[in-house]
């Protein structure tokens, strides 16, 4: 069996945030627990996508790929992850067994450049994602991050409600990060997995740099 870090886990790193809105006919079904009902804006569901990296430092580092969607219902804002990949084998056994997060293993390729060397970071990213069973990347993103839109580094509230194997688990989880703008051009497979958000664009798109993040808190199983 993997060995994995309690809860909760302590992270650090950087995330690549998009956020889309799709058609609800277009979107797979997704388990939301006590029949919530998926946020929208005018007729689309909110979908977010994300690469996240998380660097040494934490309890773990690896590189990740989330897609979730938020819902609205008894207890208020909650987002619950529906696809997401991960490349440590401790991060997806945790994470399943912890707190219901399906999981699956995959291969990175990520590239970091400066094109202002008087801006804090890298200002360009370029991150894929690719399955073990194939040569064609299910995910890619070409990002430009830009200018902080606050000041200072906003706590960010990230409760997640996974029905998962039989189980509901809620998972109230922070993240402490710098916000920046963030232009992002998306690709995605359609034949792949995430087939449903090809040759859509988000309205909208952030950077998180020097992030601190709490999974893990307050968890409720039921």
């Amino acid at each position: 069996m993997t060995a994995y870090p309690p809860e909760p886990w302590y992270l650090g790193g950087s995330m690549l945030v998009s956020v889309f809105r799709v058609p609800p006919v277009a979107i797979p079904p997704i388990a939301i627990p006590d029949g919530r009902r998926p946020l929208r804006l005018g007729r689309g569901v909110i979908v977010g996508a994300a690469f996240a990296r998380y660097v040494a430092g934490g309890v773990l580092d690896y590189d990740e790929l989330l897609v979730a969607v938020p819902s609205l219902g008894r207890g208020g804002f909650r987002i619950t992850i529906m696809r997401i990949w991960v490349d440590s084998e401790a991060s997806m056994v945790g994470g399943r067994e912890l707190w219901g997060i399906p999981k699956h293993l995959a291969t990175f390729d990520r590239a970091e450049g400066v094109v202002d060397t008087a801006r804090r970071g890298a200002d360009t990213a370029t991150v894929s994602m690719t399955l073990p069973t194939s040569t064609t990347p299910v995910a890619a993103v070409e990002a430009r991050i830009g200018r902080a839109l606050f000041a200072g580094m906003p706590q960010l509230p990230l409760p997640t409600l996974q029905a998962f194997d039989g189980r509901r688990i809620l998972s109230r989880n922070r993240v402490i990060g710098r916000i920046r703008a963030l232009r992002a051009a998306w690709g995605f497979d359609p034949a792949g997995e995430l087939g449903f958000l090809s040759g859509r664009r988000p309205f909208l798109s952030f950077a998180i740099r020097d992030a601190a993040i709490i999974f893990g808190m307050n968890v409720e199983r039921g």
